[in-house]
Formats: C-alpha cells, structure tokens, sequence
C-alpha cells in the first residue's frame, strides 16, 4: 500500500487531515495512522479517497502513474 500517495493528493489539494477524515466520517488520529501507515485502510475509505482525488483506486494502492484510470462496471473506460 502506498501511504506516502494518499498524503502527497491531500498536500496537493491543500487539504488538511481534519478535512479529509471528516470527509471519510472518521477521527483526524485514524486518518493520520492511515497516512503513516500504521493501520490498513479499509476498502470504503479507498473507494471515498478515489472520488475525493478523482483518481483510481488502483493508483491509491498499487502506485501506478495512471491516475484517471477510471472505469465502469462494464470495463470500458470513462
């Protein structure tokens, strides 16, 4: 899991760790762990953060480069 992705999106939307955990609906502590990698992230945050960032889950995760690497149910892509 790349933490270090989730927190460099947040830096790059000037967000703030309160921001992003109350969007998420969690404590800023549980965030922050998430960021430093000291808990897993839970698959809903991950899909929450993809849509916050407009960027892929798969990015989020596997660090790839592919950050609009959307697609539907139906694996075509947006």
């Amino acid at each position: 899991m790349h933490f270090k992705r989730i927190k460099n999106l947040r830096e790059d939307h000037d967000f703030t760790q309160q921001y992003v955990a109350t969007y998420l609906n969690i404590h800023r502590v549980v965030y922050s762990r998430y960021e430093n990698g000291v808990r897993e992230i839970p698959i809903s945050c991950l899909i929450n953060l993809s849509k916050l960032y407009n960027v892929s889950v798969d990015y989020l995760v596997e660090g790839g480069t592919d950050k609009d690497k959307f697609f539907t149910r139906h694996g075509t892509r947006k």
